[in-house]
């Protein structure tokens, strides 16, 4: 392939950038896409692996046939083998009528699975048999059908690290890696950083009517040495940002610096993989409902001993108003942090007076009552207040809400499901 038909297919599919890693891995892709061979793309959340998806299909013999991208991680667990395979009349509770799946409606065409490591155990075998024998049975059904669909599968996941710890078959990835397209993250693409932010300015010129944004040369060097975490996707929305914005379109190193996020900076989640490497988010749930919990007792042992002495290290015994907000604080929202995190001490200020002894009033018991009752947490109502603050914090958008929480999108659709929230 020479440098003239690279060029072609750059332009034809909208692929901006010469560095040496993707320029290999676009000659792989028009190489096998005259093929039936199944392709595995790999590389980070943002760097553009569906466009080698279109590639491969609008190269090859099945250009003509229907093409679908479907992202694995989206669908819910118990609907994606009906969403892949399709489903008979009465499979399952809302089935009220027959339905096909994308290996039957892709027939002759080629079908982008993306987010691959997502799939369910259970699926993954069945869709080794399609991959195999060409073969798939309904959801409900006991009827074999037989469909011709090409398998374009994607992951920004070690499939590697998944098949050792046994979320992922080995014989699937091994049938799906049969040609291996690795898609390079923007920051070892040098050079084409700059040519996107070029691009990127060009285009939201046009659409906000308005002169493109240029870099002076310090500026250049702050881009290049950025390592972009999200790749192109946040190179794009940086450069959106800067062009409506800022007033001045020549934008300097200490302006573009202030649209480029904190190397170093870490997005809220819920748990850390490798701090609590195999524990399932609702495990990660109970770690922290058990660290308020230990804080609540602590706080009901502490008004225990001040308000059941006549006196507590010279000082008047308080009234129970004194104390209202310690309860309020008690009944604070669960907050999610990486790693949970002990309360902060509570420091009583009462104003020494003269003791006086007086027996203990029915407010003692007002007080115990109302601790106890603070002991009495439920797991599925915090777990459901952690999702709705995620949602609500990253405006619905249920993939960031999700990266948030720490869990897949399929996992936090499922549990949108469960507890009924809007959004």
């Amino acid at each position: 392939m020479n440098d003239a038909d690279l060029l072609s297919v750059k332009q034809r599919f909208g692929i901006i950038g010469n560095s040496p890693a993707l320029n290999h891995a676009i000659r792989v892709a028009v190489q096998v896409a005259p093929t039936d061979m199944t392709v595995l793309i790999t590389g980070e959340s943002g760097s553009g692996k569906e466009s080698f998806s279109k590639i491969i299909h609008n190269l090859s013999h099945r250009k003509h046939g229907p093409f679908f991208a479907v992202n694995c991680g989206a669908i819910p667990e118990g609907t994606i083998d009906s969403e892949l395979f399709g489903h008979e009349k009465g499979a399952f509770t809302g089935a009220h009528e027959t339905r096909k799946g994308y290996f039957e409606v892709t027939n002759k065409g080629t079908l982008f699975l993306d987010e691959i490591a997502e799939l369910p155990l259970n699926t993954q075998a069945r869709l080794l048999r399609v991959l195999e024998q060409g073969e798939f049975i309904k959801v409900g059904s006991s009827k074999v059908q037989k469909t011709d669909v090409r398998v374009v599968a994607a992951t920004n996941a070690s499939l590697e690290e998944d098949v050792a710890k046994g979320k992922f078959r080995k014989d699937l990835y091994y049938r799906l890696n049969t040609v291996p397209i690795y898609v390079p993250p923007l920051r070892e693409r040098g050079k084409d950083i700059e040519l996107l932010f070029r691009k990127f300015a060009a285009d939201f010129s046009d659409k906000y009517k308005t002169k493109p944004v240029e870099l002076t040369e310090e500026a250049k060097e702050v881009l290049l040495q950025y390592p972009f975490p999200g790749n192109i996707r946040q190179l794009k929305n940086i450069v959106e940002q800067i062009s409506v914005l800022e007033m001045n379109r020549t934008i300097d190193a200490e302006t573009l610096r202030k649209y480029l996020p904190p190397i170093n900076a870490r997005f809220p989640v819920l748990h850390s993989e490798k701090e609590q490497a195999g524990l399932s988010e609702r495990e990660i749930l109970y770690n922290v409902l058990f660290e308020l919990k230990k804080d609540v007792n602590e706080l009901k042992k502490l008004v225990h001993e001040i308000m059941t002495h006549e006196t507590y290290a010279g000082l008047e015994k308080p009234k129970l108003e004194d104390y209202s907000h310690l309860l309020h604080t008690a009944q604070a929202p669960v907050h999610t942090p990486q790693t949970p995190q002990p309360a902060e001490p509570v420091v009583l200020e009462v104003k020494p007076q003269p003791a006086k002894a007086y027996p203990l009033d029915d407010k003692v018991e007002d007080i115990s009552h109302e601790v106890e009752e603070e002991e009495s947490l439920s797991i599925e109502e915090k777990e459901k207040e952690l999702i709705i603050k995620a949602l609500r914090k990253n405006n619905n958008k249920r993939k960031y809400a999700a990266q948030d929480l720490g869990i897949s999108e399929r996992t936090l659709y499922r549990k949108i499901k469960q507890y009924n929230i809007d959004g």
